[in-house]
């Protein structure tokens, strides 16, 4: 699966390709920062706009939005420019998955749901990689940008349970993410999401083999078919179950971290001894952190699925190198 950073016909595109996309998000993210200090500035000319008529100009109002709009636009041609350029890389990824596939098909396609693994897992893999590790390394770098920024704001305000401690808003925030994610990652292995994920996708890869054969021979018994599908129904309306289960409490928890800057802040509101502005900035830089913090609770439900992949893939290859260590013993 990763044969891609190894062979030596795919370095440019492997090893630069990363760099660029690595680059591309540090700049998405410098913009970000950006934005937030636009924020900031904005809300605090709000602020003063309401408490007093004319205490700023139209021509400022519109200059403060014009601004925004530039860097706006500057993230939206970054963004687009690397999503293209993504879409290429991970279709070069896939394509040294499958070189190595075509190159032993002769013992692969022995194996059971040959044809699936090979045309429909590697997009699969390809492009669930695409959003998981392009997230993970934007999370890391927006924590890396905002976590100094979010300090700076915070310093002599007073956090709720932690009082004046300059750190309230950092360890809260760490508190309240680890807290929902443990919970979740405990939720899926009681619910046992991998293993019904990787169950439902081997029993459609039965039932689609088994419609293919009927296709050329009509001597396939329809009720083996019934059967069959009978299989992917029951794995379907079992995994139906476990993810209603499991997303009560997921979206329970993303509901609730609606309110969590504003609870760690209500002493500081109430004080009034912030800004409008520096509330805001506030805000979204602790829910910039926060959001880094609990990559793992969002894109869960992904990784479920890139585990099922991976998995299915590991598997197909072990059982590949197997047949050739078979057929070297044969001989």
């Amino acid at each position: 699966m990763f044969r891609f950073f190894t062979i030596k016909k795919w370095f440019v595109w492997s090893w630069l390709g990363s760099f660029i996309i690595l680059s591309s998000l540090w700049v998405q993210v410098e913009i970000d920062v950006k934005i937030n200090e636009w924020f900031g500035v904005f809300y605090d000319m709000i602020q003063k706009a309401l408490a007093e008529p004319n205490a700023i100009t139209i021509q400022e109002y519109f200059a403060s939005l014009f601004s925004f709009i530039t860097l706006a636009g500057m993230y939206i041609a970054v963004y687009v420019a690397i999503s293209y350029f993504t879409a290429h890389f991970l279709f070069r990824w896939r394509t040294s998955m499958v070189e190595w596939y075509h190159s032993v098909y002769d013992r692969a396609r022995k194996i059971e749901g040959a044809s699936q693994r090979v045309q429909e897992d590697t997009i699969k893999f390809t492009r669930i990689m695409e959003g998981l590790g392009t997230s993970l390394i934007e999370s890391i770098m927006v924590l890396i940008q905002f976590v100094p920024i979010l300090f700076g704001l915070s310093v002599g305000i007073p956090i709720f349970f932690f009082g004046d401690w300059e750190y309230g808003l950092i360890v809260g925030a760490l508190i309240w993410t680890i807290g929902g994610t443990v919970f979740l990652i405990v939720l899926g292995l009681i619910l046992r999401l991998v293993g019904v994920e990787y169950d439902l996708q081997k029993q459609e890869a039965a039932y689609r083999k088994i419609l293919v054969i009927a296709e050329d021979d009509g001597n396939v018994r329809p009720k083996k078919i019934d059967e069959l599908f009978d299989d992917v129904r029951k794995i379907h309306f079992l995994s139906y179950l476990r993810y209603l289960y499991f997303n009560i409490g997921r979206i329970a928890y993303l509901q609730a971290n609606v309110l969590s800057a504003y609870v760690f802040l209500a002493p500081a509101i109430v004080a009034g001894v912030v800004t409008l502005g520096v509330m805001q900035q506030i805000i979204r830089a602790f829910g910039r952190v926060e959001g880094s913090m609990q990559y793992l609770l969002k894109a869960w439900p992904t990784i479920i699925e890139l585990a099922s992949v991976y998995k299915r893939l590991r598997e197909f290859e072990s059982q590949i190198n197997s047949a050739e260590y078979v057929e070297v013993e044969d001989k």
